[in-house]
This record gives structure tokens, C-alpha cells and sequence, in this order.
């Protein structure tokens, strides 16, 4: 009996030894937590998959965070991009100035699409707010006007240069850049990248051309940069308002911010300034706020640029200006390409230093028999002097102000004629001695 008991308690024992066991390798086994499901994302609107957007004015106040698709991240460029310069707050002379009322700083990651025509994404503007853009210069005369409006009502605004454009007057688009707007791009030869092929006037010439659209794109951008010889923004705008899908996705990737617009002023159909101050302030009106497209290039907003600043003034309106967080990248093979371009002596030509010696090398380039000193004539026909106009008497026979175009010398009939002609316009349409 005795030793029954024993047997049964050593058989417990050896039972709760053998299920302790069991349990102790159970518990030891280790479980696999489960994965962290990704958040679920929608690409923005208008803009590249995958795009990052952060736009956050002076006051460090963030207006807009779009979220990112993280399995379509936007790469980093070759070269890093360097931080745009800061705004310089400039004193005003003038009490019934425009001014700006708020620096937004935009994050141009990803390539955000701005500009409700077609991208609606990012409605950081206030009700009464105006970002103001021109396009298609610089040019000469034009474009002066444009910034001296500017200045005057102590305001910025983003200019998209055409490259070709650039390389005609890189001294002019340096004035812009000095004046502290924003320079973005607006391509090499205006041509509608929905399409490979069109027509560029290249020095009075129009071509037909054949072109990658990814090619027009970074010329365009390596030629403003060259021009100005400094940081410029990584802010594109296509001509036309065209926005090929794959070119929207390879902006992305260049982290270039793309604009359209809020309201176009059609300014290019336009010969009065008062067509053009109409045509603004009816669709600011209208729409209350936003980004307006000008063209810096067009003579009657050119002559419109300051009384369209009055208006501004008069209805309440205030000036946003959009400063890039970073500056673009270019590059390098299309910078070479740029450099190419503006050495070339058969092309548009590329000249630096005084008057006397635009003069000099003009005479010798082209069918010209005299070039007056430019110190001893008229300062309102210097551009004209320097860009091949004569007033000696030796050409002709006549006193009158004539240029070079082509083969032929057009002389004018009153001397303020010489007035017309800038210096680009007629390098434009000069051409070299055979």
C-alpha cells in the first residue's frame, strides 16, 4: 500500500515535469509582430505621384503639407541643391505703395503643381491676395518698364525668361535677379512640348526645329541660370499652359514647382494698357484672389505695368511674393550646350565689355563703313550706336539714324528712331558680313 502511494506520486511528479517542460518551450517560441500597414495615400492632383509639397510663409506658419507616397519617392538630384537667398527687406519712399504683405516659402520637393487652371491642390492664398508673374522676356524697354513699376510700389513678383531670350540680355535679367524677384524658366525656345517639332526665331531667322521636350526644358533653365549668373528658382512654366503627364512626372523628379495660373490676363492679345489693367482687375474681381500670368515681353503691359499697380493699390489688393526654399540645379550638359551657344560666331552674338568695344568688334562683324565714337553722341541713341545704328554722315550720305538688317541699312526718317531699336533687336536682326 505504502509503496503504491510512492509510485503514484512519482508518476505526478514525472506528469507535471513533463507538461512544465512543454509549456516552458511554448512560451519561449518567439511570435512575429505584424507588419506596420502603410498609409494609404492618394497622389495630388496636377502634380507628380509622389510629391511633397510644403509651403509655409515668413511667419513660420505652415499653409499647406500635402502627404507623400512613400513607394514613389522623388529621387535627390546629382548635385545638392543650395538654399535660395533670403529676402532683403528694401526701405519704401513711397506711402501708397504696394508693398508685399507676406513672403511664402515653397518647398518645391516632388514638383506641387500652383495655379487653379489646372493644379488645385494648394490654396494657400488668402481672400485679396495676388502672386504677380510675367513671362516670355526679358526684353528690353518692356521689361525695364515692368521692373520700375515694381520698384516704385517697393514689390516682387516671378518672372519666367524664354532661354533664348536670356542669352540675348543676360545684363537685363541680371537686374531682375537684383532687384530680388524670382526667376524661374519658361523654356529654350517657346515651343509647345505637347509636340517634337515647331518653329524658333533664332536672331530674325524662324527656323523650323525638331526638339526633345526634356531638352527644351533644361537648355531653357541652364540658359537663365548662365545669364544670371546666380541662384535662380526651380519654378517652371509651361508655354501655353501645355502640361504633358510625363513631363509633370519628370519635373517631379527634378524637384522643379510647376505654375500655371489662376487667372491668365491674355495681355498678348492685347494693344492698349487699358485693355490690360481691364482685363486683370475684371477677373481679380471675379475670382477675388490668385496668381496672375502677364507677359513682361508685351508692350502694353509694359506701359500698363504701373497704373495695374495703382489699381492693385486702389482695390485692396496686396502682393504675395512665393520664394523658393532651395535654389535649381542645372545641368552640366546643358550648361556646355548654353556656353556653346553663346560663343558661337555665326549665331547671336555674345559681347561683353564698354561701349567702344561693342562698336568695334560690330563694325568689324558687319557691313558697316563708320561707327561714331559713343562718348561724343547722344545718350538716348547709345544702345542703337552700340548695336550697329549709325549717325555719321559716311553712311548714306545722310545724317539720319539707320541700321543694319540683313543686307539691306534701313535709315529712319526722324531721329528719335534710333530710339526704337535696343540693343537686342538688332542684334537680332543683324547679320554677318560673308
Amino acid at each position: 500500500m505504502r509503496l503504491a502511494t510512492i509510485v503514484s506520486a512519482l508518476a505526478i511528479v514525472l506528469c507535471v515535469a513533463v507538461f512544465g517542460a512543454i509549456f516552458l518551450q511554448r512560451v519561449s517560441i518567439p511570435v512575429p509582430s505584424p507588419e506596420p500597414t502603410p498609409p494609404q495615400t492618394t497622389p495630388t492632383e496636377g502634380q507628380a505621384p509622389g510629391s511633397v509639397v510644403r509651403v509655409t510663409d515668413s511667419a513660420g506658419k505652415s499653409a499647406v503639407a500635402a502627404p507623400a507616397a512613400a513607394s514613389q519617392a522623388s529621387p535627390t538630384p546629382a548635385a545638392q541643391a543650395a538654399p535660395y537667398p533670403p529676402v532683403i527687406p528694401t526701405s519704401c519712399s513711397n506711402p501708397n505703395a504696394l508693398g508685399i504683405s507676406r513672403v511664402v516659402e515653397i518647398d518645391t520637393t516632388g514638383g506641387p503643381g500652383f495655379g487653379f487652371e489646372h493644379f488645385k491642390a494648394h490654396d494657400f492664398l488668402r481672400e485679396g491676395e495676388v502672386v504677380l508673374t510675367f513671362d516670355d522676356g526679358p526684353w528690353p524697354k518692356n521689361t525695364r518698364a515692368v521692373l520700375a513699376a515694381l520698384a516704385a510700389h517697393c514689390t516682387k513678383a516671378i518672372f519666367f525668361p524664354i532661354g533664348l531670350h536670356a542669352t540675348y540680355e543676360p545684363g537685363l535679367l541680371k537686374e531682375v535677379a537684383a532687384a530680388g524677384h524670382a526667376i524661374g524658366s519658361h523654356t529654350w525656345c517657346h515651343q509647345d512640348l505637347s509636340k517634337t517639332k515647331g518653329h524658333c526665331n533664332v536672331n530674325g531667322k524662324v527656323q523650323t526645329v525638331e526638339y526633345n521636350p526634356i531638352d527644351e526644358i533644361e537648355k531653357g533653365i541652364s540658359a537663365v541660370h548662365w545669364a544670371v549668373g546666380g541662384p535662380t528658382a526651380p519654378y517652371f512654366r509651361f508655354p501655353a499652359l501645355r502640361h504633358p503627364p510625363e513631363l509633370i512626372e519628370y519635373l517631379g523628379k527634378r524637384n522643379i514647382a510647376i505654375f500655371s495660373a489662376d487667372m491668365d490676363s491674355f495681355d498678348f492679345k492685347m494693344r492698349k494698357p487699358e485693355q490690360v489693367r481691364q482685363s486683370v482687375m475684371d477677373k481679380l474681381k471675379k475670382h477675388g484672389k490668385g496668381i496672375v500670368l502677364m507677359h513682361d515681353f508685351q508692350h502694353a503691359t509694359a506701359e500698363a505695368a504701373m497704373d495695374l499697380l495703382n489699381d492693385l493699390k486702389a482695390g485692396g489688393y496686396k502682393v504675395v511674393f512665393m520664394k523658393p526654399k532651395f535654389a535649381v540645379t542645372t545641368i552640366p550638359s546643358y550648361d556646355e550646350q548654353v556656353l556653346k551657344v553663346v560663343s558661337a560666331t555665326g549665331g547671336h552674338l555674345a559681347i561683353r565689355g564698354p561701349p567702344q568695344a561693342w562698336c568695334a568688334l560690330l563694325a568689324s562683324r558687319f557691313r558697316t563703313s563708320h561707327l561714331p565714337n559713343p562718348a561724343t553722341e547722344n545718350q538716348n541713341c547709345r544702345a542703337c550706336r552700340q548695336a550697329g545704328i549709325h549717325t555719321g554722315p559716311t553712311l548714306n550720305g545722310t545724317n539720319r539714324p539707320a541700321r543694319v538688317a540683313g543686307d539691306k541699312v534701313r535709315v529712319g526718317d526722324q531721329p528719335q528712331d534710333c530710339q526704337r531699336y535696343s540693343v537686342s533687336q538688332c542684334r537680332w536682326h543683324a547679320r554677318p558680313r560673308r
